[in-house]
């Protein structure tokens, strides 16, 4: 996935680390103190000291020592004051550049144009390899067809699952723990040894009874249904083994468990030369019970030896071969068209994503233009408020000098102070306008839209050319 709409995935992330919080705020530049800028220029005592002395002259034009502090003492705060608005100013311009409409609708661009190849890609991966796994599917198909009209077969096969394995297996280990224990029993009475020798002489032929019944089913009489005639007889061959095997074993167990009882030498000897002689000669009702049990047993063994697998061999095993293709083909389809579904729904995410976030862009361009404004009023109306304040000092200064003077003042006196405005420009910087703005954002969301439409509509016909090789290479 991480190699995946790699344009898209920084757009994403250049969306998910923007953060553009800032305070807006009224108090940005001081308030200007009249009354203590009067105390730090003692404006009064230096107006009644200059009046006294008639100072300005009644010709005076320009300005007194007093007044031009009073003057400079503004114009130093409105100094201050444009530097805080310069600095305000551009970080103003750095908010905006910060939003980066441009480096964003560039990479909306290259997202557009890379993010659709990327899933056609993606589809044709994934088409490639379901390609070569039908074909195997296709050839394990061929396989089981040729099988089964070599055979003459007209029946699907039986094929046992694990579960069933596990089932028939356990009956094994069961008939073996039986037939263990019940001959066991019978003879530990005989047995030097006692009641451990008994079950150890007990666990021996109950093996060897399942034991042979089972591998002779399995690797030989299933033989009796293959269509030639040399394994017909080979399973024939097998079957009348079993069955000599069968009595043979459990005959000498019954005469075993007499024989045991009654001597504890050349007992395997006598047992011979008895079933040789006499080999239905069992005079104990115990003993035809080990044999009819151990029968019992053995033939159980040998029917479930039988349907183990498929009674014909080498049917179970073709037919779990294309099973297994086959399961390994739907899933791995089914794998991959999840896989598409959810890089379709991880790009529907983040152009989601994109989308709210060029609206959210727009609505900061407006806050930060619209602060930007605020600030440029306030400083205009800060200028007013310098001037005004102006006027009040050199009106405590000329009130206290004119109220000592005993000559004319000066006739600028009654003259108002202008101070000369600065007026404030903004860093030179490309702006968008609010409407072209909005029309390319719009532009672009509906760019992003698009895409996200021909993703989908891509998945959906990735979905069909899946299916299609279905159709390429049809089941027989």
């Amino acid at each position: 996935m991480a190699a995946r709409f790699e344009a898209l995935n920084r757009l994403w992330n250049t969306v998910r680390e923007s953060s553009h919080d800032f305070r807006a705020s009224t108090d940005v530049f001081p308030i200007f103190d009249i009354q203590k800028t009067s105390r730090s220029l003692d404006l009064e005592e230096r107006g009644k000291a200059n009046g006294s002395a008639n100072k300005p002259a009644k010709s005076a034009r320009a300005l007194d020592d007093v007044e031009q502090q009073v003057v400079s003492k503004v114009e130093e705060e409105k100094a201050t004051s444009y530097q805080i608005l310069e600095d305000q100013f551009h970080t103003f311009s750095d908010r905006l550049r910060s939003l980066d409409f441009e480096g964003q609708f560039g990479m909306i661009r290259q997202a557009n144009y890379s993010s659709l190849a990327d899933f056609k890609a993606e589809v044709t991966i994934g088409e490639d390899e379901l390609h070569g796994l039908r074909r195997d599917l296709q050839v394990a198909e061929d396989e089981l067809e040729g099988f089964k009209e070599k055979h003459g077969l007209r029946r699907a096969a039986k094929v046992s699952s694990t579960a069933s394995l596990w089932f028939k297996a356990s009956i094994v280990v069961l008939l073996l723990l039986i037939e263990t224990g019940l001959n066991g029993i019978f003879l530990a009475k005989g047995n030097a040894q006692g009641l451990l020798g008994g079950f150890t002489e007990a666990a021996t032929f109950a093996a060897l009874n399942i034991g042979s019944a089972l591998l002779l089913a399995i690797f030989c009489v299933r033989f009796l249904v293959h269509r030639s005639w040399f394994f017909k007889f080979l399973g024939f061959a097998g079957l009348v083994l079993y069955i000599i095997l069968a009595g043979v074993i459990n005959l000498a167990l019954a005469h075993y468990r007499e024989l045991s009882a009654s001597t504890f030498t050349d007992v395997g000897r006598e047992v011979i030369q008895r079933i040789l002689a006499a080999p239905f000669g069992l005079f104990e009702l115990n003993s035809w019970t080990l044999l009819g049990v151990g029968l019992i047993f053995s033939i159980i063994a040998f029917i479930d030896g039988c349907f183990i697998w498929d009674p014909y061999p080498g049917f179970a095993g073709t037919q779990k071969r294309l099973k297994l293709a086959r399961d390994s083909y739907v899933e791995r389809k089914h794998e991959l068209i999840e896989n598409l579904r959810e890089v379709r729904d991880d790009y529907n995410e983040k152009v989601e994503v994109i989308i709210r976030d060029l609206s959210q862009r727009r609505a900061e361009h407006q806050a930060i233009i619209k602060h930007r404004g605020r600030i440029a009023s306030l400083f205009a109306e800060h200028q007013n408020q310098l001037e005004r304040s102006a006027n009040n000092l050199l009106s405590i200064y000329r009130e206290a000098n004119r109220q000592a003077r005993t000559a004319d003042e000066p006739r600028y006196f009654s003259s108002a102070y202008k101070m000369d405005r600065i007026i404030p420009s903004h860093p030179e910087t490309e702006e968008w306008t609010d409407g072209s703005l909005a029309e390319r954002i719009k532009s672009a969301q509906e760019e992003l839209s698009g895409q996200m439409r021909q993703i989908g509509l891509e998945f959906e016909e990735a979905v069909k050319r899946y299916h299609q090789l279905d159709n390429l290479f049809p089941e027989a």
